[in-house]
């Protein structure tokens, strides 16, 4: 009886997470080691489920591309099963690439802090656990400062009734995710999780940056 209690606890965990689907569990790339075109840059954000990252930052306006992988764990090559255990330590992430001369990194952190929640520890709506935390991987001292100013004005005026929980920390080993995570909504705009969770947010993102969109 243990034994099938615990059969069932782990297929339990490794279906609900970000809607999750059956599929192979071997990444896409182990590491981004592709170089920067001249004259973009990149910035990388957790903020729940990576879903949702993606399909937000994929309609700005001087984005160039969005790839959504993990960062910040303890282990080489995880896998999203890994991932999703919890105990990797891994955030899911997406990595950004922009044209800093059509949008900032202060432009993009404006849009991070205005679609998720930053003052929940841990957890993004029915995604809980340390792999949907609320997290800025800066890039450069650059990056760290703007990302740091930008936290303590938010917290001092007042905008969120809780404090801020966001980390902000030096960007770690990044490792894209497997290849079925690539453009989710895109592909899979039809599925549940993208119908009641992605386009409520992406109706609100929208509205309030509609003259940021491409």
């Amino acid at each position: 009886m243990n034994r099938i209690l615990t059969f069932l606890l782990l297929c339990l965990t490794t279906t609900t997470a970000c809607g999750q689907k059956p599929a192979k569990e071997t990444n896409l790339s182990p590491v981004l080691t592709s170089t920067l075109t001249m004259g973009k840059e990149s910035a990388t954000f957790g903020a729940g489920c990576f879903w949702c990252i993606e399909a937000v930052f994929q309609q700005l306006n001087g984005v160039d591309t969005v790839i959504s992988g993990y960062a910040g764990g303890k282990i080489a090559n995880p896998t999203y099963r890994e991932v999703c255990s919890g105990l990797t330590g891994h955030a899911e992430v997406a990595r950004i690439t922009y044209d800093p001369n059509v949008i900032s990194f202060k432009e993009l952190l404006e849009v991070f802090w205005q679609t998720h929640d930053p003052t929940s520890l841990n957890r993004q709506g029915a995604d809980v656990g340390t792999q949907y935390r609320s997290v800025v991987y800066y890039h450069n001292e650059k990056q760290k400062e703007e990302a740091a100013f930008y936290k303590a004005e938010l917290d001092a005026s007042g905008a969120f009734s809780r404090p801020i929980v966001t980390e902000i920390s030096p960007l770690p080993t990044f490792y894209v995710a497997e290849e079925y995570h690539q453009n989710y909504y895109k592909q899979n705009g039809e599925e549940s999780y993208c119908q009641y969770v992605i386009q409520p947010k992406l109706d609100k993102f929208r509205k309030a940056f509609s003259t940021k969109l491409k």
